[in-house]
């Protein structure tokens, strides 16, 4: 009887348990198994630094990319409270734990059929129907959020590591450009000298070339200091010590895109994480209008009680006599309060109108950004295709006819000087619209989400 009466106690358990496990939820975006994001790591830690790809001189922007999405602690940090956020679904999924009571009756019961002297009780609390499942897609949109978010630290850190890289890659060609300028003014100083000795040129040109030399001097001084920093800013991004030497850049690759501000737009709202997570946020905030809804109706308590009862020491034995008496329990609570309840509803709706709201702001920042970006982007691959076709062409012609001049008698110092002054500009200029470029492209990619296509050219259209 015992052994009957303990499977009884225990079958409310068994009732929880395989109510607990019994639920699924559709509101859990795809993504989250792994397949976008996620495979950046094999498991919940990043890569070992022994298994990090190596920066040689044969390394590009990409190979920098890949190198601190292993690496980075920012992006392994939010990839880390993603997968801890999806811990939260089965803590909020699970039944209320089981309550087990035991009572010892210090002065024992006397009843006909014997004395009461302790009880067993156990009892499970069931929430009204769908709250369970409510609360498991609430705590689902939330780990959808925060895989956005870590999609955003993502494109984040991939715009910083593009964005110090090219900065590097202009200072490397800056000061390679400047030296170059340099012994072109060294030689032209020492066509200054050979005419000085023959009377064809007065000392002051001499004086001109060495103040010009001098300002070279100062310009590469500046632009080698320039490059700790940056340095130091690319390490930092791919977790490496500040000092760290970096490899020569290479040019970045960024072919001209299609700019269709148009479709721009709706790769942002499309693909950008930061919309995305405000948009599972709403998703969220709208679950919790529903489960408010739910508070309106009781929870139900179902338990079984268990006496252990004495045998009578009467003269007679009544029936039942010493018999353990099993009790079956319901109870539920009684949402009565309707001021709580009802405040509560109006929380969840004001919370998703400020969601809602807070959406259309972002998307408003965003979008102004977009154009920003695009001008910028504009404006740098215009710089390009001026200075590298017709601006630099032009310099470098207009600098040999003046040396040969200069060096025939017939063209005046002034004017090599500025000629040598205005190529290492334009050079310069050049290089700096590569690195704007580049920049400008990899903050396109962040605001987006996505790589923009590449423009079509007349031949790729039907």
């Amino acid at each position: 009887m015992v052994r009957s009466i303990t499977l009884s106690l225990l079958c409310v358990v068994v009732l929880s348990a395989s109510i607990g496990c019994s639920k699924s939820y559709s509101a859990f975006d795809n993504s989250l198994d792994g397949s976008s994001g996620g495979d950046l790591f094999a498991d919940e830690t990043p890569a070992p630094r022994a298994g990090l790809p190596k920066l040689t001189d044969e390394s590009a922007i990409d190979d920098y990319v890949q190198y601190a999405a292993l690496n980075n602690p920012e992006l392994a940090a939010a990839f880390n409270r993603w997968k801890a956020d999806l811990q939260q679904i089965p803590q909020v999924t699970a039944l209320p734990d089981p309550k087990f009571t035991y009572q010892y009756y210090i002065q024992q019961v006397e009843t006909r059929v014997g004395a009461q002297r302790q009880a067993f009780s156990i009892a499970q609390t069931f929430p009204w129907l769908g709250k369970l499942k409510l609360r498991g897609d609430a705590a689902a949109q939330a780990a959808n959020a925060s895989h956005q978010r870590f999609l955003q630290t993502k494109l984040k850190l991939a715009r910083e590591v593009k964005d110090a890289y090219s900065e590097y890659y202009y200072l490397a060609r800056a000061i390679e450009i400047t030296r170059q300028n340099a012994k072109l003014l060294e030689h032209i100083e020492t066509i200054a000298r050979i005419r000085y000795k023959t009377a064809a040129a007065g000392h002051p040109d001499i004086t001109r070339v060495q103040i010009e030399l001098g300002k070279l001097a100062d310009r590469v001084s500046t632009l080698e200091e320039m490059r700790g920093p940056v340095v130091a800013r690319l390490n930092a991004a791919l977790n490496r010590p500040a000092d760290t030497p970096v490899a020569d850049a290479k040019e970045p690759q960024a072919g001209e895109i299609d700019i269709d501000l148009v479709a721009l737009d709706a790769l942002l709202v499309a693909h950008n994480p930061e919309v995305a997570e405000l948009d599972r946020q709403i998703a969220k905030e709208k679950v919790g209008i529903e489960l408010a809804r739910k508070n309106y109706y009781p929870d139900v308590t179902l338990g079984m009680s268990y006496i252990d009862t004495a045998t009578s020491t009467g003269g007679r034995s009544p029936n039942g006599n010493g018999d353990d008496p099993v009790i079956a329990m319901v109870s539920i609570n009684l949402p009565i309060w309707r001021e709580k309840l009802d405040a509560g509803l109006r929380q969840a709706r004001l919370r998703r109108q400020a969601a809602t709201q807070t959406r259309a702001a972002k998307l408003n920042s965003l979008r102004s950004k977009l154009r920003l970006i695009v001008y910028r982007y504009s404006d740098a691959q215009r710089k390009i295709a001026l200075y590298r076709d017709t601006l630099l062409p032009k310099a470098r012609q207009a600098m040999t006819a003046t040396d040969a001049a200069y060096r025939g008698g017939k063209g005046g110092f002034l004017d090599l000087i500025d000629a040598q002054r205005v190529l290492l500009e334009f050079e310069i200029t050049l290089h700096r619209g590569i690195a704007n470029r580049a920049q400008r492209l990899a903050e396109l990619e962040m605001v987006t989400g996505v790589r923009p296509g590449p423009k079509e050219t007349k031949g790729d259209k039907p």
